[in-house]
């Protein structure tokens, strides 16, 4: 790609038209594997409750079912805000993705700040259904997007505090891929310290795992949608088109949110040869089983028992992590 005297890239067509097929290709491979990974999260979960679960190329199907039928908008509701937020967050996800298999390719040099991008995209996809379910005028939808408000207020502090401490370890690094080198020079965040292990990374580590539960909205975490209680709540007025993307945004994220956590404190991920290859496979299955072991062990919690967990217990744990990350540890 040409460059500027500053060092900086020189955006041409050709740049244009390239950053383009990387959008279309990694939002689709994306796609792919998030479909294929919620398959594996409801095939483990019906075997865990003694059911047969659905086969592989169930949520293939369940799009393109969703995708064929007519998206049916309820009288009083606000059209434009109730059809464009589904886009709004699968655009956001998207976005994510795109940026997290370019900068673990090598593809391209990231841009300064694009942690802090990422950041704000991540908050995209539940925002929109914030958006979509307010749109509805649904009472029921009104409650889970309440919830969806309540519940993002409460993730987001230690999620923000967890992400600070790679930086604080690194020297003050906001692009994601100075942290890369940064971990394959000096091993990654999680390692070092005590064994091993540094205490700061894993505590923090820990912490955005748990928030990444929550960004998915996983039990214990399901409350906006809670379908016992409020019957699919911010979903409850959505069906066609409309409901696909947002089963798509949340299919995607099932990869995304993982791989940007693995880049940012585990190493990142590297297809540079076979080895390399099972190691980047096997750092996103960790992350995937933690996930569906939460989900199938732990009861719904209220919101304001989440509130208080993220706003309590996790942020101070996240506090500690910043604090033991100061100096050192």
């Amino acid at each position: 790609m040409e460059k500027t005297a500053a060092g900086q890239e020189k955006i041409t067509m050709e740049n244009i038209f390239l950053y383009l097929l990387y959008f279309v290709l990694f939002s689709v491979l994306t796609a792919v594997i998030g479909l294929l990974a919620s398959w594996v999260d409801r095939k483990v979960t019906a075997r865990v409750q003694y059911r047969v679960g659905p086969p592989w190329y169930q949520g293939f199907a369940d799009f393109l079912k969703l995708m064929g039928k007519e998206t049916v908008v309820p009288e009083g509701a606000r059209f434009t805000g109730f059809l464009i937020s589904p886009l709004i967050g699968l655009a956001g996800i998207a976005l994510v993705s795109v940026i997290v298999w370019v900068v673990n390719l090598r593809l391209a040099s990231s841009f300064v700040g694009d942690l802090i991008v990422v950041l704000y995209l991540l908050v995209l996809p539940s925002l929109a259904v914030i958006l979509g379910a307010s749109a509805s005028r649904n009472p029921l939808a009104g409650v889970g997007a309440s919830r969806e408000m309540k519940l993002m207020l409460g993730y987001e502090l230690p999620f923000v505090l967890a992400m600070i401490v790679p930086i604080l370890r690194s020297g003050g690094m906001l692009k994601l891929n100075d942290l890369l080198v940064y971990q394959q020079n000096n091993g990654s965040f999680l390692s070092g310290g005590i064994a091993g292990i540094s205490i700061s990374g894993a505590i923090a580590f820990i912490t955005a795992i748990i928030c990444m539960q929550a960004k998915l909205t996983l039990v214990p975490f399901d409350i906006p949608e809670a379908e016992t209680e409020i019957m699919a709540g911010v979903y409850i007025e959505y069906s066609g088109p409309a409901l696909a993307v947002f089963k798509l945004t949340k299919a995607m994220m099932l990869f995304t949110v993982p791989a940007f956590l693995i880049t940012v404190f585990w190493g990142g991920m590297n297809f540079s040869s076979p080895i390399n290859w099972i190691q980047s496979i096997l750092k996103y299955i960790v992350l995937l089983v933690i996930i569906i072991l939460i989900r199938n062990t732990n009861p719904r919690l209220r919101i304001d028992q989440a509130m208080k967990f993220f706003w309590g217990k996790l942020s101070f744990l996240a506090i500690a992590a910043l604090i033991l990350a100061v100096f050192g540890f």
